[in-house]
């Protein structure tokens, strides 16, 4: 896919005030480290990720989608009343109906005008939302969207402490598990619209490549549990490896389309090891990426674009610089985009 005219006018993301350190969970989870043996600090060891945020008990996905969308509109020079198509693009869910996008738009306080709906797709979500955006602005239906994602992990965090602690699992048993402790809580809000609309230096989307390998499905599965938690178990060695994979095809693909030549590059936060091993197939300069896992864990479609935020506010990217949006989620999928700041 290509776009000419598509720009990312203002990107924002809002996180929660409430910090768990890995040495937190941890501590949590003593009753099973001392049964199963396991060493202090494993978590932060095996993943780099030394803390994470959770938004407060009670806290709806659309709440969060709404606080980045407030944030956005605060950094941009374009009104609410233009915003013509809103997307909230998270794993998380108010409900099954109506659509959480329902939810946020009012809370944001976005016109009647505007067509709303959600997009899911675990990890990608914000992506396939940014170029849905960029589809119909490059087709002229629309000159302006905003694009949303929040991501609320505690209720999936919480259950999983529960399950290990209540049920005598082996050190085999608990691998399934070992990813959900990664997850932390954000949220990120886009405005993207036709370059008619920008005042002053346009940052363009350029376009990328979408690819999927979905007899991978079956290693991430999550789903709620009850009326308030979340459960998911992962084959985290056999994810890696399908996940790396596909990216190798996805990223020949997109470099023979957008060219191999980038200043910078963010990808899926995940952690170190998935990080190494991905810029390891690839053949990229690990110093020209920019991570935010360490401290906000995973946050599952938040996790690059609040990253990308990130580096623009740490002057990581600036001005002119070509960034590659290396995206991967379940089920496998992945899609990478070309951005000129």
């Amino acid at each position: 896919m290509r776009f000419e005219n598509v720009c990312i006018e203002a990107l924002a993301a809002a996180l929660p005030d409430e910090v768990w350190s890995s040495a937190d969970i941890e501590m949590r989870l003593a009753p099973l480290y001392e049964r199963l043996k396991l060493p202090a600090g494993r978590l932060e060891l095996m993943t780099g990720i030394r803390e994470r945020r959770m938004w407060p008990v009670g806290t709806r996905a659309s709440d969060a989608s709404a606080a980045a969308g407030r944030a956005v509109l605060a950094q941009s020079s374009l009104r609410a009343d233009q915003v013509e198509l809103f997307i909230h693009a998270a794993v998380s869910r108010d409900m099954m109906e109506p659509a959480t996008a329902a939810f946020a738009h009012r809370k944001i306080g976005l016109p009647g005008t505007a067509q709303i709906f959600d997009v899911s797709n675990a990890c990608l979500g914000f992506l396939n939302a940014l170029t849905v955006a960029g589809a119909m602005i490059e087709s002229g239906q629309i000159k302006c969207a905003m694009v949303v994602a929040g991501e609320n992990g505690r209720p999936l965090v919480e259950q999983t402490l529960r399950t290990l602690l209540e049920h005598p699992h082996t050190r085999n048993e608990i691998k399934p598990f070992f990813a959900n402790l990664t997850i932390g809580s954000g949220a990120v809000g886009a405005l993207v619209c036709h370059r008619s609309l920008i005042k002053g230096r346009a940052h363009r989307l350029l376009g990328g490549v979408a690819r999927a390998a979905t007899q991978h499905s079956e290693l991430c599965q999550g789903d709620t549990h009850g009326t308030e938690a979340l459960a998911m178990q992962t084959d985290s060695e056999q994810l890696l490896v399908a996940g790396v994979t596909l990216a190798r095809e996805t990223w020949d693909a997109f470099t023979a389309e957008q060219g191999a030549s980038f200043d910078r590059f963010v990808c899926h936060q995940v952690g170190s090891v998935h990080r190494r091993k991905l810029y390891e197939t690839l053949g990229l300069d690990l110093a020209r990426d920019f991570s935010t896992f360490e401290t906000l864990g995973n946050t599952g479609s938040v996790a690059l674009p609040a990253t990308l935020a990130a580096a623009v506010q740490a002057g990581a990217v600036r001005e002119r610089d070509r960034v590659g949006l290396l995206g991967i989620g379940s089920g496998l999928n992945c899609l990478m985009l070309a951005l000129e700041w």
